[in-house]
């Protein structure tokens, strides 16, 4: 579990095959940046643009991950060199300072706008239809591994637009400050949600 609260952005500086066939995965090579390396255990779960992945090798300045087909297919910004937010897993004594992230990304958004508004940023996202019904006014979304709450949501044919208001820190300790207008976004929807959707669903289904 994570709280969508970047620790660090940190660089991918290889990307490196797995094999020959299509359904290949590849090595990813993480220059850690301000990560602290100490704690960090082979094994361990980091969060690479919201993604959970496992920490095969490290060193004191950086750490190595494998990323499958079915991972890269599903997420932007692990198939090139680039920087990435991070996020170590959460343990049960640290501050729950976002909210409750999984790591597992739902899908794909698509900026519409980002442009200043005041001091801030207002980022506009357009988010699948299969998503939308998560998101909600004053609810949490993570974008690329940030928590972060929606302030403004339409509906549409597609799914929805939803709009989040960046404030200046934000932009500047993250990979967010690199959005354009028509690039792709991680999104994960609050969990919470979900399991919410189930258990209605199971009631009605028993009704």
């Amino acid at each position: 579990m994570f709280t969508g609260i970047v620790a660090a952005v940190g660089t991918i500086t290889s990307v490196s095959p797995l094999g020959k066939d299509a359904d290949a995965g590849v090595r990813l090579t993480v220059d850690a940046g301000d990560l602290p390396m100490a704690d960090v255990t082979i094994g361990d779960s980091i969060a690479l643009n919201g993604a959970c992945m496992t920490v095969i090798s490290k060193t004191e300045t950086g750490f190595e991950v494998d990323v499958s087909r079915e991972s890269l297919s599903r997420t932007v910004g692990l198939d090139a060199s680039g920087e990435v937010n991070l996020e170590k897993a959460l343990t049960l004594a640290d501050r729950l300072g976002g909210h409750l992230v999984s790591g597992h990304v739902d899908g794909l958004g698509v900026v519409r706008r980002f442009e200043p508004v005041g001091e801030s940023m207002e980022l506009v996202i357009d988010a699948p239809k299969e998503l939308a019904k998560y998101l909600v006014y004053k609810g949490s979304i993570v974008v690329n591994g940030v928590s972060l709450t929606v302030n403004r949501i339409s509906d549409t044919e597609a799914g929805c637009e939803f709009a989040i208001n960046l404030i200046p820190h934000t932009v500047a300790v993250t990979t967010l400050k690199h959005l354009k207008v028509g690039g792709k976004v991680n999104l994960e929807v609050d969990l919470i949600a979900r399991y919410v959707e189930r258990m209605l669903g199971m009631v009605q289904s028993k009704a």
